[in-house]
């Protein structure tokens, strides 16, 4: 495997310097819990891990979300109100060998084998039904999106379960009304205080953007407070924001702001990225790009000159979910639809974004995807990559358990 000097625990004390201390002690419990919460948290190490290979070298360049794993799937509603299935975290989004995508997701599976209770076959089943799958949506050069009425297994049942949420219960799950006004919940759990000058930078950030906006009041903040969302992105500055919506309190809405980092994945390969204005900029086109539909209230937002740091503006909704993948615990079959569903997915994305600022064409998508040697090959690279994953974990669990990473 090629690796950088620095041994695991080292890597990940150094890739996370600076972040807050609160929430990175979160994390960092996060990351020793089992090797699929190492892999999610880890995305920085995993590059720095992938193995070189001819594959990665002869793929087409195509748009990636740079961090896939089983869990970076989910429904959402869209901004034009409907239900969607797709990926739904960009941060790490570049342009890349078009496996890149497939090979951490496949790593993924081969690390859940004993979490789920998978046999080792029935795993391999898995990731070469995954890769026909993938190849074959790839090759009808037709992009798609996965339909409530045809959705099957978990998949229909998140989207099933949207009809039940409303954004009045959502609401009232996270805040408390206190004088008439909506205060959030800092349960430690999903939320945590934020200092004045925190609530005096993030209101300063949205009356900004606001301002710009055919309803200004509609964003005018009436609580903020610190976010606990993710596993690689904790530690980092991310807010929970009530703002007044269409009305306060019945009316108001919640709002998620996150701080824009550079991609990994960008960052490792290096030249074959385009320019972009700033970070949040690359996240919020790139997830319009690959999504069917980007969620509501997406934008990229950045206060005063160009080098001030950027953040990625969103809704926060009661349909935004993810699989719980402990459903699939000892059920190949329902695994196996499911990451049928999510290999679609990946493709779909792939070939909605092709042909954008240097990735490949339809054409060359739909060329590659009928080849066969590359089916193998990906297949010995995600066992590589699953084994490097395990084995980094456990050297990382030992000296978590010894005191040796602390936040």
């Amino acid at each position: 495997m090629k690796q950088r000097g620095e041994d695991v625990v080292s890597a990940i004390l150094n890739y996370n310097a600076g972040r807050d201390p609160e929430r990175l002690a979160m994390k960092f419990a996060a990351l020793r819990r089992d090797a699929h919460g190492f892999l999610r948290g880890t995305c920085h190490r995993y590059m720095d891990c992938l193995p070189g290979h001819a594959l990665l070298d002869s793929a087409p360049l195509a748009w990636s979300c740079g961090d896939m794993h089983l869990e970076n799937f989910g429904s959402y509603v869209g901004d034009n109100g409907l239900a969607y299935f797709d990926i739904n975290d960009f941060d790490e989004a570049a342009l890349a060998p078009l496996v890149h995508d497939p090979l951490r997701l496949l790593s993924n599976l081969f690390v859940l084998v004993d979490a789920l209770s998978l046999s080792p076959a029935d795993a391999e089943d898995m990731a070469q039904h995954f890769i026909a799958t993938y190849a074959d949506t790839l090759a009808s050069g037709k992009a798609r999106w996965v339909e409530r009425d045809t959705a099957q297994g978990l998949v229909r049942d998140l989207l099933d379960d949207l009809r039940t949420r409303t954004v009045a219960k959502m609401l009232d799950s996270r805040t408390e009304r206190r004088a008439g006004r909506r205060r959030i919940r800092c349960d430690g759990i999903k939320a945590l205080p934020a200092s004045k000058a925190q609530q005096v930078a993030v209101s300063g950030l949205l009356a900004s953007f606001a301002a710009s906006q055919q309803d200004p009041a509609f964003y005018k903040p009436v609580d903020i407070a610190r976010r606990i969302s993710g596993n690689a992105s904790l530690g980092l500055e991310r807010y929970i924001i009530v703002v007044r919506g269409s009305g306060s309190p019945g009316s108001n809405a919640l709002l998620d702001l996150k701080l824009a980092t550079p991609s990994v994945l960008a960052t490792a390969l290096g030249n074959t990225q385009p320019a972009w204005s700033n970070e949040a900029a690359r996240v919020v086109a790139l997830q319009g790009a690959m999504q069917a539909m980007p969620v509501a209230f997406l934008h990229a937002l950045r206060a005063g000159k160009s080098r001030e740091p950027s953040f990625v503006l969103r809704a926060l909704q009661p349909g935004q979910d993810r699989v719980e993948l402990e459903r699939c615990r000892g059920k190949p079959k329902r695994l196996g639809r499911l990451l049928a569903t999510m290999a679609q997915t990946v493709a779909w994305a792939q070939l909605r974004s092709c042909g954008r600022q240097g990735a490949a064409s339809t054409d060359a998508l739909i060329a590659f995807a009928q080849q066969k040697p590359w089916r193998k090959q990906l297949l010995a690279l995600a066992r590589q990559c699953a084994a490097q994953v395990e084995t980094d974990w456990q050297a990382y669990a030992k000296a978590f358990d010894k005191g040796a990473v602390k936040a």
